[in-house]
């Protein structure tokens, strides 16, 4: 192969390497950001012990322990409210890294 052949070859191969080094920086980055999701700190778990009831009568949500609402003044009532934790009706899941009330139907 001569000199000419050879820098020919190489420059082919030059051209592919630009478009490759995009695609695979769009590939990374579209994965990265695939994979981040926005959940608040209040909500952020790892397992469904991380969480704990969002309020502190009747509740229909959860919070991580962190961000626990303070009941030590509450007063709630014994009614079963339906959609709530109340009287084993539902219960708290982390699912898909943030925590959830599962109302048990």
């Amino acid at each position: 192969m001569s000199g000419w052949d050879m820098r020919k070859s190489f420059s082919r191969n030059k051209n592919m390497v630009f478009p490759l080094k995009h695609f695979f920086g769009f590939l990374f980055v579209s994965l990265f950001l695939l994979g981040c999701t926005s959940i608040p700190p209040e909500k952020s778990c790892s397992v469904a012990a991380d969480c704990v009831p969002a309020s502190c009568c009747h509740a229909q949500d959860a919070v991580n322990q962190e961000y626990k609402p303070d009941c030590s003044g509450a007063l709630c009532t014994a009614v079963c409210e339906p959609g709530t934790l109340d009287c084993g009706q539902g219960e708290i899941q982390c699912r898909k890294r943030a925590c959830a009330v599962v109302v048990i139907e």
